[in-house]
């Protein structure tokens, strides 16, 4: 049966060392990093088509943008900070069939690579627009159910919570890490 999922608020915690550290005042955007195939084409000798071969997925990358300015958060950047964070983003989605509101979680593993200040104006909320790189894990649920999960360290990569490609980490020898 056909149905429309809206998101209608977010909330994020940057590190989640103090469980009180939320962003639901100043959020005003997230960006959750967008899923994109490596593909190459292939144009075979005795072919007369060309096809395109997937080969893996490209680095993975987030952002978000927070009103205002926080010194909590800017000291998470630059090249002193070399711990990744574990970042949490959570969303309020509406399911418009029956009116019931449905969690959705995204957990993001990685570095603050930018912390890039608006240009200040007066009468106009400056923010700050920032993204996380060096991604090396991510999560993402959908009402409880796992619908992503990638690890860098594991290379364990599993849709809907079945892996894809556990048969490679088999053949490699590659533990699951768990």
């Amino acid at each position: 049966m056909s149905n429309i999922y809206i998101m209608e608020a977010a909330n994020l915690f940057c590190g989640d060392e103090d469980p009180s550290a939320s962003k639901h005042l100043t959020l005003t955007e997230l960006q959750l990093p967008n899923l994109q195939e490596i593909t190459q084409d292939h144009n075979p000798g005795g072919s007369r088509v060309q096809i395109e071969v997937a080969l893996g997925i490209q680095k993975l990358e987030a952002s978000f943008k927070l009103a205002g300015w926080d010194p909590d958060v800017l000291v998470q950047f630059g090249l002193g900070a070399t711990a990744r964070k574990k970042y949490t983003a959570y969303g309020s989605v509406r399911d418009k069939r029956n009116g019931v509101a449905i969690e959705a979680k995204a957990v993001i593993e990685g570095r603050l690579g930018t912390a890039n200040p608006e240009a200040f104006q007066r009468g106009e909320m400056q923010g700050f627009d920032y993204a996380i790189s060096e991604i090396l894990h991510y999560e993402l649920y959908f009402e409880g159910a796992e619908k992503y999960y990638w690890d860098f360290f594991t290379t364990d990569w599993r849709v809907n919570g079945i892996s894809q490609n556990a048969d490679e980490r088999a053949i490699l020898r590659i533990p699951n890490g768990f």
